[in-house]
C-alpha cells in the first residue's frame, strides 16, 4: 500500500471520527481528528448555531494540511478526520500531497440526524443539529473517494475501507 494518509470527510455526524479512529487502529497509523484543531472561535460560533464561512475555515484547513504534509514528510502514516466538505477544502488539504486516500463517510441525512441529535442532547459535541442543513448544503460529494456507507457496522466498514486504498 502507497497510501501514507487517509482523510476520512463528511457531514457532521456521519461518523468520520469513529471509522477514522478504527481505520487508523486497524492499521497501526496515528489518528487526528480535525475538530480538536478548530480555533475556540469557531467553536463558539458553532455552539452558537452559527455555520463557519470560508474565512473561518482557511486557517483551520492550512494548519491540518500542515499536520498532513509533517506526516508523509516524516512517514508517519496518519488517519485524519475531516468534514472537507468542499472541493476546494480537499484542494487545500492535500497540495502537493502524494498518497493521501480519500474516504467519504457518505449515508442519509436521517441517520445522521438521529446520530447527531443523541451526541449533541449528550453534551458530547459542540454542533447542534440545526447546522445539518448547512453541511448538506455545503457538501460537494467527492468523486473520487472510498465511500464508506455509514449504515453498514464500523466492523464491516473497516476491513472494506482497506481493501479499497491497496
Amino acid at each position: 500500500m502507497n497510501t501514507r494518509a487517509a482523510i476520512v470527510m463528511g457531514v457532521s455526524g456521519s461518523g468520520k471520527t469513529t471509522l477514522g479512529a478504527a481505520l487508523a487502529g486497524r492499521l497501526g497509523w496515528e489518528f487526528a481528528d480535525a475538530d480538536d484543531y478548530h480555533p475556540q472561535a469557531n467553536r463558539e460560533k458553532m455552539a452558537r448555531g452559527e455555520a463557519l464561512n470560508d474565512d473561518d475555515r482557511r486557517p483551520w484547513l492550512e494548519t491540518l494540511h500542515q499536520l498532513l504534509t509533517n506526516h508523509v514528510r516524516d512517514e508517519k502514516p496518519v488517519v485524519l478526520a475531516c468534514s472537507a466538505l468542499r472541493r476546494q477544502y480537499r484542494d487545500i488539504l492535500m497540495n502537493g500531497l502524494e498518497g493521501v486516500a480519500l474516504v467519504y463517510a457518505n449515508g442519509s441525512k436521517e441517520l445522521i440526524a438521529q446520530r447527531m441529535r443523541r451526541r449533541y442532547e449528550g453534551g458530547n459535541h459542540f454542533m447542534p443539529v440545526s447546522l445539518l442543513d448547512s453541511q448538506f448544503g455545503t457538501l460537494e460529494p467527492p468523486t473520487d473517494a472510498i465511500e464508506a456507507d455509514i449504515s453498514r457496522p464500523i466492523s464491516e466498514l473497516v476491513p472494506l475501507v482497506i481493501e479499497e486504498m491497496k
